[in-house]
């Protein structure tokens, strides 16, 4: 496997955590006694991954400071700013550390606690340009980041708003990029961005147009631990799960 390094975007406040997240941002939020962003940082790390950039905005200081207390030790976790974190969704955060897309390397959604097992499983997924975790459930909310898939399993489309008849799985907020995958994604985002109104998009709308080109795989992460931490009752639930 080739160096691999990882994005982890935590620049948002996490506002439906209100109001947990008045003074602290929901990447700071305690999962069994332990950040979320501690959780993935110590996955990247079991996995060998250590070039870790972390884009962060709201209590930006409060970022750092964990990363002195826990990590002081690796030097190539690092921290990029994101001062739009109020004005602009996560496609200007993908933006602002795209200098980290100069090979393969993993993405991750600040939000979303997973276990090592799941990490791995993605790393050693079958090469493909761009490789879409997803997972699999009998029915899907309209939070849901819904995913429709060929039946060889690539991507056909990836959003909130798949027709419910087309709806396969659901993206969990983790993405792997190797090969050119790195360069048609920093491409499209810079390209996306030349537009006032993308400022609002998420990341995920260029994934949903690369896939229309046959660029995106899936992995199956079904089995795995892996919690996304939109809401106050998905604390209890991530802390049930990842509780020893």
């Amino acid at each position: 496997m080739n160096v691999v390094k990882a994005i982890i975007l935590s620049a948002g406040q996490g506002r439906r955590l209100l109001p947990l997240t008045e003074n602290s941002p929901k990447c700071l939020l305690s999962v069994a006694d332990k950040p979320v962003l501690a959780w993935q940082i110590d996955a990247l790390l079991a996995a060998g991954i250590d070039d870790i950039a972390i884009v962060a905005g709201f209590q930006v200081g409060q970022i750092e400071a964990l990363l002195q207390a826990r990590y002081a030790d690796v030097d190539s976790i690092k921290v990029v700013f994101n001062p739009f974190y109020e004005v602009a969704d996560n496609l200007a955060s993908c933006w602002l550390a795209r200098s980290a897309m100069d090979g393969d390397f993993l993405l991750l959604n600040g939000d979303t606690v997973i276990e090592p097992a799941l990490l791995l499983q993605v790393l050693n997924s079958p090469s493909a340009p761009i490789t879409l975790s997803v997972d699999f459930k009998e029915s899907y909310d309209a939070d849901d980041m819904k995913v429709q898939l060929d039946a060889d399993g690539w991507v056909k489309q990836v959003s909130k708003i798949v027709p419910p008849k087309e709806i396969d799985a659901e993206s969990i907020g983790l993405v792997f990029f190797r090969e050119q995958g790195p360069v048609y994604f920093s491409e499209a985002v810079a390209d996306a961005l030349r537009h006032p109104a993308e400022l609002k998009s998420w990341y995920l709308t260029i994934i949903d147009r690369l896939a229309r080109t046959h660029l995106v795989n899936s992995c199956s992460v079904k089995g795995f631990r892996w919690c996304e931490i939109d809401f106050i009752e998905d604390l209890a639930k991530a802390g049930m799960l990842f509780t020893k």
